[in-house]
């Protein structure tokens, strides 16, 4: 199953991509659920309702694709350094405040948040923000959507809380990241997220052994499978699950494979007139432009 928010005739719907991606078949739902993307769609599916009606289907080059949840609950988990090549290539970089010396690779989950309102869909401009930051990059990652929430999940049961998949580029201004010791400031400017196309079902593809790759103006920058986690997923609900309960439509990013602009010499940083793509296989891929 694929759930995207879309618009058309100006106007915000939710709806069931079709297997073949050429078509999307809206819910009959409220102006208030639409808005709020695939949300109320989990939600009710994590609640055991039954699907909304649907609608006559439109053909997916009529509508433009929103991100899947352009209004996040709260906050999106994120986990640093979660592959090992990039926890690697990270600590070489200089601008990791996060590594001990012979730490490079983390014994526990890094976690840290983005801001709600950096969510930006497929299409969307990535902006640069002038005067702000002179050194923006990209991290293509593979996000899981919680569909039962919980607290204090085991690692046995994890993957019954988990509803599916997106992809995540989570957009980060290094300069920030270095200058303030901690990651939250520079990865929530805003545009700093784009999602999407769609959310993917966790019955629709396997998302422990799944290509994670991204170009930059058509350079194949990362390219890695989900094996190479160093914290698998049911690691990092039990983590987060331990102490924060968990809803329905949260968001966790899993980490960025090697390749990074930073892990280059000199440092590939985003630039106007860039465009950023991410695909990971099972869920499809977003494309966004640098201005």
């Amino acid at each position: 199953m694929r759930i995207a928010a879309f618009l058309h005739q100006q106007q915000p719907h939710v709806g069931l991509v079709s297997d073949d991606l050429q078509s999307v078949t809206p819910f009959d739902m409220s102006l208030e659920q639409r808005a709020l993307g695939a949300l109320p769609i989990v939600e009710m599916l994590a609640r055991g309702d039954a699907l909304p009606p649907v609608l006559m289907a439109l053909s997916l080059n009529a509508v433009t694709l929103r991100a899947p949840l352009p209004q996040p609950r709260r906050n999106i988990f994120c986990v640093g350094k979660n592959y090992h090549a990039h926890a690697q290539e990270f600590a070489r970089s200089g601008f990791d405040t996060s590594a001990k010396p012979g730490g490079e690779i983390p014994t526990a989950p890094i976690i840290f948040t983005k801001v709600p309102e950096c969510v930006i869909a497929t299409g969307a401009a990535i902006e640069v923000p002038a005067g702000v930051s002179t050194a923006i990059d990209y991290e293509a990652e593979l996000a899981v959507v919680i569909g039962h929430g919980g607290k204090g999940i085991s690692k046995a049961k994890a993957m019954q809380h988990v509803w599916g998949y997106t992809i995540v580029n989570d957009v980060t201004a290094r300069d920030w990241q270095n200058r303030h010791m901690q990651w939250h400031m520079g990865k929530s400017f805003d545009t700093f997220c784009p999602m999407g196309p769609w959310l993917v079902s966790a019955d629709a593809m396997d998302a422990s052994n799944t290509q994670v790759r991204c170009w930059v103006n058509g350079e194949v920058r990362q390219n890695a499978s989900t094996k190479d986690l160093i914290f698998d997923i049911p690691t990092l609900i039990e983590t987060l699950s331990a102490g924060i309960t968990l809803y329905p439509g949260d968001v966790i990013a899993t980490g960025t494979p090697v390749g990074v602009g930073i892990g280059f010499t000199p440092p590939k940083y985003l630039q106007k007139g860039d465009v950023v793509r991410i695909a990971i296989e099972g869920i499809g891929e977003i494309q966004n432009p640098v201005v």
